[in-house]
Parts: structure tokens; sequence; C-alpha cells
């Protein structure tokens, strides 16, 4: 049963900073309508956590999205909302099918364990880099966050937060007037797919949905399904339902303006990390980003600019250590240790490329070992 205590309250925070860099992104560089992305991430947060009643998080498709913020010359709005409904369908048709499933089932153990540690060990770099733009504030927030971090009492996630508030208004005096001129008016979704033609879902397809999807298949379904239900044994997931899930949110999004969704295991271990245990944390999130969406869209890039990115820093930091920890246990085996630690170094550059060097490396040693 989905909880809605002070502690889902707080770990419903703890993917943020997953979420405000990529969106900001989208919002300041490619000026998308800030309503539908929202209202989109919204909606899958709220159906997301009361279909699975775990932290199964809802992020912004990370390979597209550095695509599309870096190559503005070519990417327009309407591409990044191609490639949301080609990424949909995709992701659909494999989850319906099964073929999810089976695409996954041929990724050996020790290749998957790579794969979160190596997510792990990316988020922390990330996180460490970030920090790095303000480092009196990411220590002071970082120290406070781990003295407070098993304390149910008070959340450390809330001190977090206001501790950013805080800081954020003083170093940003400028936005607060802006922030004050801002006015409460009702948004309401529109159809965005009529904008599409032919050379857009051309685009769309070639440069963001393509390449974004090993990377999609290793940690929005095989990391996310390995970390669901190492945590949450009694609710478990499988490859059919995330592929599933996916395609539908992603159709959704992009009908309405979204930009393309995916689960992540990074974000799992920032939502468990800060108290979340059930898909109550999502729900929270979600309404409250519907709320934002439909009466506070004209500020909500002012209120992302307000939060410091060293402190974005420490959340990713933290859910790193988290999500690498808990990667799983080592096999006994030497070949399966390399295999892992291999995938694992890859991985923190690039997951699609570390599926494919951590599967050679398995089958080559596999070769060695029945070599008489």
């Amino acid at each position: 049963m989905n909880r809605f205590d002070r502690m889902e309250w707080a770990g419903a925070f703890g993917d943020f900073g997953t979420l405000i860099p990529f969106a900001a992104g989208y919002l300041g560089v490619l000026k998308l309508d800030p309503f539908g992305m929202l209202f989109a991430f919204g909606l899958a947060m709220v159906v997301c956590g009361a279909y699975y009643r775990t932290p199964v998080p809802v992020q912004p498709m990370k390979a597209i999205a550095a695509v599309a913020i870096t190559q503005t010359a070519m990417i327009t709005p309407e591409t990044v909302y191609a490639a949301g409904l080609v990424t949909g369908l995709l992701w659909l048709a494999l989850g319906l099918t099964g073929a999810a499933g089976r695409i996954a089932a041929l990724v050996p153990r020790p290749v998957v364990v790579g794969i979160v540690l190596g997510l792990g060990l990316s988020l922390m770099g990330q996180g460490l880099s970030m920090m790095a733009g303000h480092w009196p504030i990411a220590l002071a927030g970082l120290l406070g966050t781990l003295l407070l971090l098993t304390r149910r009492t008070i959340p450390a996630m809330f001190l977090l937060l206001l501790f950013g508030l805080v800081c954020g208004l003083i170093m940003n005096q400028d936005l607060i007037p802006q922030l004050l001129a801002g006015s409460i008016r009702l948004s309401l979704p529109r159809f965005t797919l009529a904008d599409l033609d032919w050379n857009t879902l051309l685009l769309g397809t070639l440069l963001l949905a393509l390449p974004q999807f090993p990377l999609t298949l290793g940690n929005a379904v095989i990391a996310i399904r390995e970390e669901n239900n190492r945590l949450f044994p009694d609710h478990p997931v499988s490859e059919r339902k995330l592929a599933t899930s996916t395609g539908l949110m992603n159709l959704a999004g992009a009908a309405v303006g979204g930009v393309p969704m995916c689960h992540g295991a990074g974000g799992m271990a920032g939502h468990v990390t800060f108290g979340a245990r059930t898909g109550g944390a999502l729900i929270i999130l979600g309404s409250l980003l519907l709320l934002l969406a439909l009466f506070f869209s004209s500020s909500i890039e002012l209120l992302f600019r307000l939060f410091p990115a060293a402190l974005l820093g420490v959340l990713l930091l933290i859910s790193g250590a988290q999500l690498a920890l808990g990667s799983g246990a080592f096999r006994q085996e030497t070949a399966a240790r390399y295999v892992t630690l291999v995938t694992a170094l890859v991985a923190i550059w690039n997951v699609a490329l570390a599926f494919l060097v951590g599967i050679a490396v398995f089958h080559l040693f596999q070769r060695r070992r029945a070599k008489p």
C-alpha cells in the first residue's frame, strides 16, 4: 500500500538532482513550453506511483536531452516531441510483445551488476562536478545531509531543500522581484503531435530516439528491474512492465508537449536514500508538478534557477553512492569479477558501449573456459 508520511514526502525530492538540470536545459536553451513538460512528468509520476507501488522513478531520457540541448541548430521542440512519439511506439511494442524481456535475458548477470555499479559511479562523478561550482555550500549541504540521513524524525531532504532555498534567495536576489511578479494562471493541455511533419519525425528518430535505445535498455529496464527487485522483493517488476510503461508515458507525454521520459536505477536510489519506500513519493511529486503546470507554468524556469547547482550535486553524489554500494555482491569467479569491473568502468562513460563491451568480454571468458 502506498504511504504519504513525512519520509515519503522527503523521498519524493530525492531525484531532483537529475530532474532539474535537464528540465532547466530544455526550458532555457530549447525554449520548450514549461506546461507540457511539467504536465507530462506529473501525470507519469502519479500513474507509475499508483501502479508500481514502489519508488519507480520518472526521469528525462539523458541521451536525448543532451543532444537536444547541445544541438539547437538542428533540434526544435517539435523534434523532441517526435522523438517522444517514436520512443513511445518502440518501447510499447517491445513491452507488449515480450521482446524487451527476451532481449534483457541475453545480458549476463556480471554485466548487469557492472552496469548498475558504473551508473552509480557516474552519478557520483556528475555530483562532484556540480559541487565544484560552489564548494562551501556543497560541503555544508553534504555534511548536514549525512548527519541527518538515518534520522526519521527530521528528514534530511527537508533541511537540504530549505538550505537550498535560503542560499538561492541570497545568491540570486535579482530573481525575487521576478518571482513576486509572477501571476497565477490556469493552463490547459494542447495536442502537439499535430505540429509534426515527416522531416521532423525523421530527425527525431535518427538524432534522438535511436541513440537513446541502448541507454534506456540498460538503465531504464534492466538496471531498474534489478534495483527494484533487490530493494522491494514483495513488489517485483518485469522488463515487460517497465518497457510498456515507458512506451505509454512517452506516447502520452509527446501528445501534450512533454519530453522523452524513462525510469532509472539512479532515480530509485535517490528516492530510497532520502526515505521513500512506496509509490506514494512519486504520487506526491507528480501531484506537485501537475499543480505547477496548471497554475504556475510561467514561473517554473525562475524556480529551477533558484536552487543552487552545488546542492543538486550533493543529491547526485549521495544517490550515486547508494546505487554503487547496492549494485550487488561480486561473484566469486575471477572472470565474473573482471567482466563486472570492465563493464562498470565503461558504463561510467557510456552505458550503451558498456553493454557491448561487457557482453563481448563475458563470452570471451566463456570461450576460453570451454577450451580443453
